[in-house]
C-alpha cells in the first residue's frame, strides 16, 4: 500500500472525486496535528444481561452483561465481562440498570463503573428508593475515562443495602446496559 501525503500547512478543505466523477466528498482539515479517526479504530460496544440477576445484600456485586448488541473492535469480553479498548483515548462510557425489589422495603442502590479492579467514585450512580407495588427503577452512571489502549479496563458494578430486611434484589434484562464509545484519541 502507498502512502499519499497532502500538505496544506493553513489547514482548510479538500475536495475528494470518485474514479467515475460521480459523487464529490469534501473534507475540512484543522490548522492542528494528530491521528484522523476512521471507522475501524474507533472502538464502541453496547453489552446486556442474557437473563436477570440475583444481587446480594450488602455486597459489590460485578454485573453478569454477558450479551453484545455491538462489538466494533472486540473489544468486550463476554466472559470477564469486562471492556479493554485496543486504542488509547478518551471514552465516554455508560451504565444503566433497571433493578426490582420487593414492594414493601427501602433500598439504597448504586451503580458503578469499575477501572482496573476500583470503583471511580467520579462515576458512581447512587439512588434511595422506597419501592411500592413492586415497582422497577433505574440508577444511571457514566464518565468519561482515559484508557490506554492496552491494560486499562472497565467493568461494571452493582451495590445493594435493604434498609428493611437484608434481602436480595433483582437486575432486570430489560433496561439494563453498559456502553462505551471512543470520543478521542491520546
Amino acid at each position: 500500500m502507498a502512502n499519499l501525503k497532502l500538505k496544506n500547512p493553513a489547514g482548510g478543505s479538500l475536495n475528494l472525486v470518485s474514479a467515475d466523477g460521480a459523487s464529490d466528498l469534501t473534507v475540512t482539515f484543522p490548522a492542528v496535528t494528530g491521528t484522523a479517526m476512521i471507522g475501524s479504530n474507533m472502538p464502541a460496544f453496547r453489552a446486556v444481561l442474557s437473563g436477570n440477576q440475583t444481587i446480594a445484600f450488602n455486597t459489590y456485586t460485578k454485573l453478569t452483561l454477558n450479551s453484545e448488541i455491538f462489538d466494533t473492535n472486540n473489544c468486550y469480553n463476554t466472559s470477564t465481562y469486562r471492556f479493554t479498548p485496543n486504542v488509547a483515548g478518551y471514552y465516554q462510557v455508560s451504565l444503566q440498570i433497571l433493578a426490582n425489589g420487593n414492594s414493601t422495603r427501602s433500598y439504597y442502590v448504586s451503580g458503578m463503573i469499575y477501572k482496573n479492579g476500583s470503583v471511580d467514585p467520579n462515576s458512581e450512580g447512587r439512588v434511595s428508593l422506597t419501592y411500592g407495588d413492586g415497582a422497577d427503577n433505574s440508577v444511571y452512571s457514566s464518565g468519561v475515562f482515559y484508557m490506554n489502549g492496552t491494560t486499562d479496563y472497565l467493568e461494571a458494578y452493582m451495590y445493594q443495602y435493604d434498609y428493611t430486611a437484608n434481602s436480595t434484589m433483582i437486575v432486570k434484562v430489560a433496561g439494563t446496559n453498559f456502553n462505551a464509545c471512543l470520543v478521542r484519541a491520546a
